[in-house]
């Protein structure tokens, strides 16, 4: 693969079709598991890895499924490599495993997840189909982030908390206390605070974009060439 066409599928990952913010895709978990940081990270990088390996997975069988089962196959790939990651996070992170919960095994009918398999591994080699599940992904656990961080700064005023859960008791210091002694605001780590904010997140891209064509339209006009003027 070419080096454009790796950043043309990250920069449409990550930006140009962000399956949070453009497809409007896998909403449950977006807007049920962004309460905090680390809950938001964790369920976006699971799915991320998820994405890569199962359009990495489909793409060198495409031209081996029949058309009417490739659905059902696709799902089944997906299913297992879900399972694979439920378990190790069983495993090694259960504090988190148990927190995330249902969210887990929801991978498997996400619609980000499977949308990728369909539109775009099912259709091209295996490394462009990895990266560009991978790419959704990240563009995804992304979105989780910053939803996740804002939520949880505003309802609780920490950055961070339950990062114990994934990655051991150690790194319990690590909560930052971003206002001390707050009291928290309930609305922002409930539903109707997840709607509210990922309607702004996409307020705010689609001003970035508008503001970025605003840009270009406004740029001048090259200056022709001194024989191109004389020829008009």
């Amino acid at each position: 693969m070419k080096l454009t066409e790796i950043k043309a599928i990250f920069h449409n990952g990550l930006w140009k079709q962000n399956p949070g913010l453009v497809q409007l895709l896998g909403l449950c978990p977006l807007l049920a598991i962004s309460n905090s940081a680390v809950n938001a990270i964790s369920l976006g990088l699971a799915t991320t890895l998820v994405m890569a390996m199962s359009s990495g997975a489909i793409a060198p069988i495409r031209s081996y499924v029949p058309n009417e089962i490739r659905i059902p196959v696709f799902v089944l790939i997906i299913a297992v490599l879900v399972t694979v990651v439920q378990y190790l996070m069983n495993a090694y992170m259960y504090g988190l495993f148990v927190v995330l919960g249902i969210f887990i095994p929801l991978i498997v009918t996400n619609c980000i997840v499977l949308a990728r398999a369909e539109s775009f591994a099912s259709k091209n080699p295996p490394l462009a189909s990895a990266l560009d599940g991978m790419a959704m992904g990240l563009g995804l656990t992304a979105v989780l982030a910053v939803l996740g961080g804002v939520r949880e700064i505003i309802g609780k005023g920490t950055l961070f908390s339950g990062i114990d859960l994934a990655l051991g008791e150690s790194t319990q210091s690590w909560v930052i206390h971003v206002i001390p002694d707050y009291h928290g605001f309930l609305l922002a780590i409930l539903p109707p605070g997840a709607f509210i904010g990922l309607g702004l997140l996409i307020a705010g891209k689609n001003w970035l974009n508008l503001r970025a064509e605003a840009k270009q339209h406004s740029k001048p006009a090259s200056t022709p060439m001194v024989g191109e003027a004389a020829q008009g």
